[in-house]
C-alpha cells in the first residue's frame, strides 16, 4: 500500500502530540488503531517442516510457594510444592512442543536421577533429547525457586551442572545431525562455546537464529553477532548500548547487528516493544521515543485480551546514536486478574516458544506480540515453568490460530 501523501523525507516531527495528530488524520484507513486476533473459518495449518533445535540450559526446578519472602533467619512453612523440568532452553522448546513444532536440544546432564526426571520429561512432551550429553558421574543442573504469593515474584537460586559442556562433548556427526532440517536455532547463551560451534554452523548453512538476551553473559556478543532475531528482557537492552531509553537502544542495537531482522523487549504486565527493520526508501524520520509515545496512545485501555499497534514503517532516529529505517510495534498483555496469577516463573520461555513457533507458521510480528503474550498468560497461572503452559487446543489461543 502506497504511504500517504504527507510523507516527505525532509519533514520532522518532534512532538508526541504532533505526531499522534498527524497520523490520526494521515492514516485512516492505513494504520488501525489497534490490531487483535479475528477468528475465521480457516486455521492456520503447521508447516510440514516444523523441527526446531534450541542449545542452552535444562535442569530440574524445585519449587515453593510462601505466603510471603522470609526475612533473614526466619523459619516458614511453605503453601505449596513442586519438582518439574526448568531451565529456559527445556522451557521454551516445552512451550514449542506444546504448540504444534518438533523440538531438539542441545543439551547436557548427568547420569543422576534429576538427570532422568529432565530427560524423561523432555521426551514426555515430545522433544528429541538425541543430542543431549548424559555425562558419568557429577550432578545435573537444578534450580530452587521461592515463589512469594504477596508479590508474584520468584526468587531462584542455580546450581550449574557438573560436569560442564564443552565443544567436544558434541561430536561434529551429532551437529550436523541436530542442525538437519532445522528451520530455526534458538540460544539461551547457556554453554556459550558449545552454543557459538552450533551457532557458526547454523550460519553456514543459513539456518535463522534466535538468542534470549536475558541479561550479559560470558559468549553474548559473540552470538548476537549471529542473531537473526532478538528477545531481551527489560533491562538488557540499555545495559548492553548504555542508550538513555528503551526505543533508542533498540535502534543501537539494530545498528550495532546487521543481520538483525528484529528484535523484542518484554515488559511483563505491559507487554512487548519490537522494532521491525524494512527496507530504505525516501520516507519520513521521526524521533523514536516520540514515535512509541504516539503508540502508546493508540492503545484501547478497554481491551483485556493481548492486542497489537504499529507505526508504518519510517526512518526511526534515536539523538547521538543513528537512524534505521523500520517500525515500531507495541504488543499488549492479557490483564490477567490478581486471584488467577500463581507464578511467573518462565513466563519468558513461554513467549519465546510462542515465537519460535510463529516465526515457522510466518505469523505478521502484528499477530506474533499479541500471540506470544498470550502463551506467556497461560505459564502465569500455575505453579512453576511448565504447568501452565498451554497447549495448541487451549481455547485462549484459538483465534490466534485461526
Amino acid at each position: 500500500m502506497p504511504l500517504p501523501a504527507f510523507i516527505s523525507s525532509t519533514t520532522l516531527v518532534h512532538s508526541p502530540l504532533q505526531i499522534n495528530q498527524r497520523f490520526l488524520c494521515a492514516y485512516s484507513g492505513f494504520w488501525p488503531r489497534m490490531s487483535s486476533s479475528t477468528s475465521s473459518s480457516v486455521s492456520i495449518s503447521l508447516p510440514e517442516n516444523r523441527v526446531v533445535l534450541g542449545v542452552g540450559s535444562a535442569t530440574v526446578d524445585f519449587l515453593a510457594a510462601v505466603a510471603s519472602y522470609p526475612n533473614p533467619d526466619d523459619k516458614i512453612r511453605t503453601t505449596s510444592l513442586k519438582v518439574q523440568g526448568g531451565g529456559n532452553v527445556g522451557n521454551a522448546l516445552t512451550s514449542a512442543a506444546r504448540l504444534g513444532l518438533t523440538p531438539r536440544i542441545i543439551s547436557k546432564v548427568a547420569d543422576d536421577s534429576q538427570g532422568r526426571s529432565i530427560v524423561e520429561e523432555l521426551e514426555a512432551d515430545g522433544i528429541d533429547t538425541s543430542f543431549l550429553v548424559v555425562a558419568e558421574g557429577g550432578v545435573s543442573p537444578f534450580t530452587y525457586i521461592i515463589v512469594d504469593n504477596k508479590t508474584h515474584t520468584r526468587t531462584c537460586i542455580h546450581t550449574p551442572g557438573s560436569p560442564p559442556m564443552v565443544p567436544d562433548d558434541l561430536s561434529r556427526s551429532s551437529l550436523l545431525s541436530a542442525l538437519d532440517g532445522a528451520k530455526i536455532v534458538y540460544f539461551d547463551v547457556r554453554l556459550h562455546e558449545t552454543a557459538l560451534l552450533v551457532a557458526e554452523e547454523a550460519a553456514q548453512q543459513n539456518i535463522p537464529i534466535l538468542i534470549d538476551a536475558e541479561r550479559k553473559r560470558e559468549g553474548l556478543d559473540e552470538l548476537l553477532a549471529f542473531a537473526s532475531y532478538v528477545v531481551c528482557s527489560t533491562s538488557f537492552p540499555q545495559e548492553w548500548t548504555e542508550a538513555p531509553s528503551i526505543p533508542s537502544a533498540l535502534v543501537s542495537m539494530l545498528l550495532r547487528l546487521p543481520k538483525l531482522k528484529f528484535v523484542i523487549v518484554t515488559l511483563g504486565e505491559e507487554g512487548c516493544i519490537m522494532l521491525e527493520r524494512k527496507t530504505p526508501d525516501q520516507i519520513e524520520e521521526f524521533e523514536v521515543d516520540n514515535l512509541l509515545e504516539a503508540i502508546k496512545g493508540r492503545k484501547d485501555e478497554n481491551i483485556n485480551v493481548p492486542t497489537s499497534v504499529s507505526s508504518p514503517v519510517v526512518r526511526l532516529r534515536a539523538e547521538g546514536i543513528g537512524t534505521v529505517c523500520g517500525r515500531l510495534l507495541l504488543g499488549t498483555a492479557e490483564k490477567i486478574p490478581a486471584s488467577e496469577i500463581v507464578d511467573t516463573t518462565g513466563a519468558g520461555d513461554a513467549f519465546i516458544g510462542a515465537v519460535l513457533y510463529a516465526l515457522c507458521v510466518n505469523m505478521p510480528p502484528e499477530k506474533l506480540l499479541p500471540f506470544s503474550t498470550q502463551v506467556a498468560a497461560g505459564c502465569c497461572r500455575a505453579l512453576g515453568a511448565r504447568s501452565g503452559l498451554p497447549y495448541r487446543t487451549d481455547p485462549r489461543l484459538a483465534s490466534f490460530l485461526h
